[in-house]
């Protein structure tokens, strides 16, 4: 029950977030997120005594978030000086700090920045191209469905166990995460398709949906095999009944910056 009332409410979140389309809202959202996922994954790794710098991490979730309010031009060329930028800064704390952190602290802070600032700030993006409050949905109903599906369909009839890094997921219920996806993809496409006029091909969109939820699963897996690491179940307990941010999206994280790609030829 509290898995569901908190999906719910997270639900309801999203969609007041995302359907308004408004950029200042979703890159507010966005950045947010962001700042709290590197907490939860940098206090996961100073659990094995590793000391990513937290505050190089936080600064580089608000530039990125700046950079999308700025024109597109200027905008695109600053953030790709954004993990150059981590990684100078990162090293020259590491020299003048050498007594307090190591390499492994700067590389887990910059690892920090790829995995969830980057990738989590693709959403934004998404957000902004035309009909992308619609267009966003690629995202979330391959990353929720695909749970929702593997879950219930593992626990109805999964039986064949196939990783350690997660010991509960079986292939009947990626299997059928996988098939749940393509078909609420596919309904959304045709719903999207008459709202817009679209004419997005249902076998092309069929085959992304495939993709997206296999990167979906992937990326719930690398979440969990940090986990595993560090000896954890969940990152943190913020949300009941999911664990913590970085749980909730760890799959979205995945599928964000590919979603992109693949609307970015579609559309």
């Amino acid at each position: 029950m509290k898995r569901v009332l908190s999906g719910a409410i997270i639900f309801v979140a999203v969609l007041a977030i995302f359907l308004t389309g408004n950029i200042y809202v979703v890159d507010l959202a966005i950045c947010l997120i962001s700042i709290r996922c590197i907490k939860e994954l940098f206090d996961a790794f100073e659990k094995k005594d590793y000391h990513p710098i937290k505050w190089v991490a936080y600064l580089g979730a608000i530039f990125a978030a700046v950079t999308n309010l700025l024109p597109n031009e200027l905008g695109n060329f600053l953030i790709k000086l954004l993990i150059p930028a981590v990684t100078v800064i990162s090293f020259i704390y590491l020299i003048l700090k050498s007594e307090k952190i190591n390499i492994m602290d700067v590389l887990i802070t910059i690892f920090g920045m790829l995995y969830i600032v980057l990738f989590l700030n693709v959403l934004t993006k998404i957000t902004a191209m035309n009909n992308g409050n619609l267009l966003i949905w690629y995202v979330f109903i391959p990353a929720w469905i695909t749970d929702v599906c593997a879950l219930y369909t593992g626990k109805t009839i999964g039986k064949h166990h196939f990783t350690k890094i997660s010991p509960n997921k079986t292939i009947e219920g990626c299997i059928g995460g996988t098939i749940g996806a393509i078909l609420v993809t596919l309904l959304y496409t045709i719903l999207f398709n008459q709202i817009v006029d679209y004419k997005i091909n249902y076998i092309v969109i069929g085959i992304a949906a495939f993709v997206l939820s296999i990167i979906g699963q992937i990326g719930d897996l690398a979440a969990s095999s940090i986990k595993r690491y560090v000896g954890e179940k969940d990152f943190s307990n913020l949300i009941p009944g999911h664990g913590g941010m970085l749980d909730r999206i760890d799959s979205i994280i995945f599928i964000a910056p590919f979603a992109y790609l693949l609307l970015t030829v579609l559309i």
